[in-house]
C-alpha cells in the first residue's frame, strides 16, 4: 500500500497515518484514543465507531505501529481493539480467540493478507492486516459482519484530526 508512510513531522497526535474510515463518511458517532508511552510518543490509535446512538460501538478500528506493547498477545488473548470494544459495550464475558484464517483481499491495487479471527463470542468479528509501513490494523465489529466492501471505504486520516488544540 504504497501510499501509506512515516510521517517526518510528528504531529501532537501519531507518528504515522492512521488508516480508516473517514468521520465524514460516517453516519454515527466517532471517538478516538491515542495510546501514549511514557517517553510521549504515539504507540497506536484506535478509532470507535457508534452507530446506536450512544448505547455502544459497531466498530473499532486500531493502528497500532511496530513495538507498540498492545500488539503482544498471548496465544487465544484477544487483540487490544476487541478488548476495547467489550469495555465500551460493557461487556465482561470472558472472550477468547478459538481460531484464525488468512484471506487475501483486494484494496484498490493491493493486496491484503487478512486475518480473521475467530472469537468465542460469536457476535464479535475481528480480522487483522499489516501494512506496508508495518503498521498492524485490527478492526472488531459488534453484531455485524466485516466483508470486503469495508476495506475500500479504509484511508488515511489526515493528522489534523488528531492534533490536541
Amino acid at each position: 500500500m504504497s501510499f501509506l508512510r512515516r510521517r517526518s513531522a510528528t504531529p501532537a497526535g501519531p507518528d504515522f497515518d492512521v488508516l480508516a474510515m473517514d468521520p465524514g463518511d460516517w453516519p454515527g458517532n466517532l471517538g478516538a484514543g491515542l495510546l501514549p508511552a511514557p517517553d510521549g510518543s504515539c504507540q497506536g490509535v484506535f478509532l470507535r465507531y457508534d452507530l446506536f446512538g450512544g448505547r455502544g460501538p459497531a466498530m473499532i478500528i486500531g493502528n497500532l505501529p511496530e513495538g507498540s506493547p498492545a500488539r503482544e498477545t498471548d496465544d487465544g488473548e484477544i487483540p487490544f481493539e476487541v478488548a476495547q470494544l467489550l469495555l465500551a459495550l460493557e461487556n465482561d464475558e470472558e472472550v477468547t480467540v478459538v481460531g484464525a484464517e488468512d484471506v487475501p483481499v483486494m484494496q484498490g491495487d493491493n493486496l491484503l493478507i487478512v486475518r480473521r479471527l475467530k472469537l468465542s463470542e460469536s457476535r464479535i468479528s475481528c480480522v487483522q492486516f499489516d501494512r506496508s509501513d508495518n503498521v498492524l490494523v485490527t478492526i472488531a465489529a459488534w453484531d455485524r459482519p466485516i466483508t470486503d466492501d469495508l476495506y475500500a471505504l479504509l484511508k488515511p486520516l489526515p493528522a489534523e484530526l488528531f492534533q490536541q488544540g
